[in-house]
């Protein structure tokens, strides 16, 4: 290794030399960050600069410290060739996040020393001086490619996605507004904001704009921001479903017990991601998406859902041709409610009701696939949950008539069962079971509860169901009401969903009988408790001999298999204590 003092040297003279000779030179001498401040005051020349500096990129992103450097390179260089140095490199950090990416499904992340974030935010910082050195005729050709290799080496952290608002507010031409002094700011290194924009260079090769590229520019913007939208908030809890329900029911909280919203609003992290958002939210805002229409609705269901934006960013003729992200404009119109509602900000009001806007929205992402779905996009299942909530919460039920209500219902118990997050598939379930009870048509309402009972395979969704028909049960007992609720053939209808035949359970094995158990206890317990309710508090309902018959099928068998359970070896305290608790409910009811 040579000496600093003979790399300094060599640095400052060989920079008379041929420029191949010079790059050589360089390559030798240039490993440590002791030498870059030499090495940036021979770059302020220039033609020298000019020539060589794309050349540079990847040789100084290595070296610790090099920003100044490469900004340096970025006003003065060549814009055309460096704008594609910086592309590649930044496709080689899109790379290099397979070997660094920790995959840990219940802690996700980056190595805490990776140098891939820092070298993306100098990336972006030079990007930003970069696009607005060139003068073509069609900037919108360089601007998509760029945006396409910024997403593709993006990761959903809040350093980088502060640099990615840095770079659309600079490719804008809009100044990032200053960040409130506060634990949740973020501020990365924006070159193009605090730097000196007179030493820029001007473009050797530049043209006359066209006309129509300034709408242009600002649709691949507004799509791009969509896009980061969409992802960082499927790699964060951003929880907002949970807190609308909250705001809108207050009484429903445990008193003592710190709420959710509250858990936000004293700790920094959760702090940071509600910041990050609304900053990208702003940032569309400023870029022109501050409306939410009818037709920017109808955009998100009536096109394909799984379109990528991306795709169209290097092939296009117009606006036109550039779309958002769906599960980003999700996201936009989820937080436009969940900011209005629980921050009290001036968000547009959706221009949309649950039917048949939410429902088709909500029909589309979900799709076939419906447990792949949601796992795989948890922040716009929590997303379209929220628009659900708001859309409920402000009456906008129905825009006409048409409204299947057992499709969207369905649906909804979809996300209280796959998403990974408990608090929002509470509030799912939550969603649904007001839906249902809201429903003005009560042989609908039945239906559904059938339909439940009688189809779901998930445990915990047809204890759902039982819940939801003992309140149905109860409001037409104490409304006094004349419904499908209100008479025994209710019971009569669901009684072999509710009290299936058990007697099969006489000739199972201990193995069968421990795994009907692990996937039925949900619902037996809830069966249980509801047989109670209603054979001790609704006898009126009962039919006529279905008393004997219950216990016949359906009791005597199950508490047979119960006691049989609590018997096995090295069985679980828990279910131990859950299968005590479902015999003595089931003696007490005096059918066996």
């Amino acid at each position: 290794m040579p000496e600093l003092s003979e790399s300094i040297k060599a640095i400052q003279e060989a920079a008379k030399e041929d420029r191949f000779t010079y790059l050589t030179v360089l390559q030798y001498h240039v490993t440590s960050p002791d030498v870059l401040p030499a090495l940036n005051d021979v770059l302020q020349d220039a033609d020298l600069t000019q020539e060589i500096g794309w050349d540079l990129v990847q040789m100084l992103l290595n070296i610790e410290g090099s920003e100044t450097c490469l900004e340096t390179v970025a006003r003065l260089g060549n814009p055309r060739e460096v704008v594609i140095k910086v592309m590649e490199a930044l496709e080689g950090l899109a790379v290099a996040w397979n070997d660094e990416v920790i995959v840990d499904v219940d802690d996700p992340g980056i190595i805490p020393d990776s140098k891939i974030p820092r070298k993306f935010i100098t990336l972006l910082g030079m990007l930003a001086i970069l696009h607005q050195r060139i003068k073509t005729k069609y900037p919108s050709r360089f601007l998509g490619p760029s945006l396409v290799k910024v997403f593709e080496a993006y990761q959903p952290t809040p350093d980088m996605t502060a640099s990615v608002i840095n770079l659309v507010y600079s490719l804008s031409g809009k100044k990032r507004p200053p960040l409130p002094n506060r634990k949740s700011s973020i501020n990365v290194l924006n070159p193009d904001q605090d730097g000196d924009l007179s030493r820029n260079a001007p473009d050797p090769e530049a043209e006359q704009e066209d006309p129509q590229e300034d709408a242009m520019q600002r649709k691949l913007l507004q799509s791009f921001v969509t896009c980061i939208l969409q992802r960082y908030v499927n790699a964060h809890d951003m929880l907002w479903s949970p807190r609308l329900l909250e705001v809108y029911h207050p009484e429903k909280t445990v008193p003592g017990k710190k709420t959710i919203t509250e858990a936000f609003r004293e700790n920094e992290e959760p702090q940071k991601r509600d910041a990050v958002v609304g900053q990208l939210v702003a940032l569309l805002r400023d870029l022109g998406l501050n409306k939410c229409p009818p037709q920017f609705v109808k955009g998100i269901f009536e096109g394909p859902v799984h379109t990528d934006p991306l795709a169209a960013f290097d092939d296009f003729s117009s606006a036109d041709d550039i779309h958002f992200s769906p599960g980003g404009a999700v996201c936009l119109i989820a937080y436009w409610i969940f900011s209005k509602d629980v921050f009290g900000s001036d968000s547009p009001q959706p221009e949309m009701h649950i039917f048949p806007d939410h429902a088709s929205i909500l029909g589309r992402f979900l799709g076939r696939e419906v447990q792949s779905e949601i796992v795989s996009s948890p922040g716009i299942a929590d997303a379209l949950l929220a628009i659900g909530l708001g859309l409920e919460h402000r009456k906008l039920i129905k825009a006409d008539e048409e409204a299947n209500l057992m499709a969207y219902h369905h649906n909804l118990t979809l996300i209280s069962v796959f998403h990974p997050d408990i608090q929002v598939r509470n509030a799912a379930t939550t969603f649904a079971g007001s839906l249902l009870h809201s429903e003005p048509d009560d042989h609908t309402r039945l239906e559904i509860l059938e339909d439940l009972l009688e189809n779901c395979m998930f445990a915990s969704l047809k204890a759902c169901a039982i819940t939801w028909l003992k309140e149905e049960l109860i409001s037409a007992k104490q409304g006094n009401l004349n419904n499908q609720f209100s008479s025994p053939e209710v019971i009569e209808r669901l009684q072999y969903f509710l009290f299936p035949d058990m007697s099969s359970l006489n000739e199972s094995s201990t193995e069968a009988l421990v795994e009907f158990w692990a996937q039925n206890q949900l619902f037996l317990l809830q069966v249980a408790n509801f047989a109670y309710f209603l054979f001790t508090g609704l006898k009126e309902l009962v039919p006529a001999g279905m008393g004997a018959a219950v216990g016949q099928r359906f009791v005597e068998p199950l508490i047979a298999a119960a006691e049989k359970l609590q018997k096995v070896e090295g069985s679980d305290g828990e279910d131990r204590m859950q299968l005590s608790i479902l015999t003595d409910r089931l003696r007490s009811l005096g059918l066996q």
